[in-house]
């Protein structure tokens, strides 16, 4: 049985997919603020300019890359605490800084997601971090009230998807699982579960390795010794893995439980998230469906077509609870959520 997200502000219950999605969320409203934003409004144009222009000159140096990227972006980096983006900075460089990464743990490229217009862990809160706290306080809350009815550990599994390619799941995938990183009382694991076109590491600015695949291939590889710890708080990444010709057969088969399973037991606090193939395009979406507890299936407002949407929802009705993210609405910037509200800094 599927489950859509319940009708806002009235809306009539008999409208289209499409039509009660879009009363839920909207990714895309960080795109449509005006350049300097985050200034006060109070502000005049040139006084804008100088002070974006101060504050960049006296912050701690980003991280390599940030002089190609645009201006909102940099904005966003040079706001990130010192602590939480020194890592691989030698005694040299900064006398005050902290120790060098852990040989165990891989550095996120935070001046790739802030050019990719994705969460930065450890940037002020903006509407898009808010979108994805409501996304994720659901999607926690689902979890919990799964978990109260049965036993299995599978009520910490998340399965991001879409229908067709281009709908913006792996945005959604990673952008999920930094915010969830931020709880207090969870760990979470990334997996990149899109074999054909894996796009979770490059994203995030690291190479793949042995991953999900390989795993699920070889019963002697320890699923929890490839998982790769990285230094964003409580996020650690799990790769595709080679890919095979026999991707869905291998997933289908009784190892891929058994990896599972393993990978909840390691840690009760983790969660997993799986950024899947899109279900109109590739079938072991249908077969990661069967495995977890939710699907959070995304919905590009501009081009996803209810057809579509009903398709995907059954292909994917492996899964009993299934909920619908509206992605890239048109949204008048004076009338967004949150972004005028968090304009003055706020962190979280």
């Amino acid at each position: 049985m599927s489950e859509t997200p319940a009708p806002r502000d009235g809306a009539p219950r008999d409208g289209s997919l499409i039509e009660r999605a879009a009363q839920i969320y909207d990714f895309d409203a960080q795109f449509r603020v005006r350049r300097g934003a985050s200034l006060l409004s109070t502000r005049t144009a040139s006084e804008s300019q100088s002070e974006a222009h101060s504050f960049l000159d006296d912050a701690p140096p980003p991280p390599p890359g940030a002089e190609t990227l645009s201006r909102e972006a940099a904005l966003t980096l040079a706001a990130i605490p010192l602590e939480l983006r020194d890592f691989g900075m030698s005694d040299e460089d900064d006398e005050a800084a902290a120790s060098p990464v852990p040989s165990d743990v891989i550095a996120v490229d935070r001046a790739l997601l802030a050019a990719k217009g994705m969460l930065v862990p450890g940037a002020p809160v903006g509407a898009l971090a808010e979108e994805f706290r409501l996304v994720k306080r659901q999607l926690l809350l689902n979890a919990r009230s799964i978990a109260m009815g049965t036993p299995e550990r599978r009520a910490r599994t998340i399965l991001v998807g879409s229908g067709k390619p281009g709908e913006g799941k792996t945005f959604c995938a990673i952008n999920l699982a930094i915010s969830l990183a931020a709880e207090r009382d969870v760990e979470v694991l990334l997996v990149d579960a899109d074999f054909a076109k894996p796009d979770v590491m490059a994203s995030l600015g690291l190479s793949d390795s042995t991953g999900l695949l390989d795993i699920i291939d070889d019963p002697a590889l320890d699923p929890e010794a490839f998982v790769l710890k990285t230094d964003v708080p409580q996020l650690s990444l799990l790769p595709s893995g080679a890919r095979s010709h026999a991707d869905t057969e291998l997933l289908a088969s009784a190892r891929t439980a058994e990896v599972l399973d393993r990978l909840l037991a390691a840690d009760p606090r983790r969660i997993i998230v799986f950024d899947s193939p899109p279900a109109l395009a590739a079938s072991p979406a249908s077969v990661l469906a069967l495995l977890v507890a939710q699907v959070m299936l995304v919905v590009r407002a501009d081009r996803t077509t209810e057809g579509d949407v009903r398709e995907a929802v059954g292909l994917l009705d492996g899964c009993e609870h299934i909920s619908l993210v509206l992605n890239a609405v048109s949204y008048e910037p004076h009338r967004g959520r949150f972004g005028s509200y968090y304009g003055q800094g706020g962190r979280g």
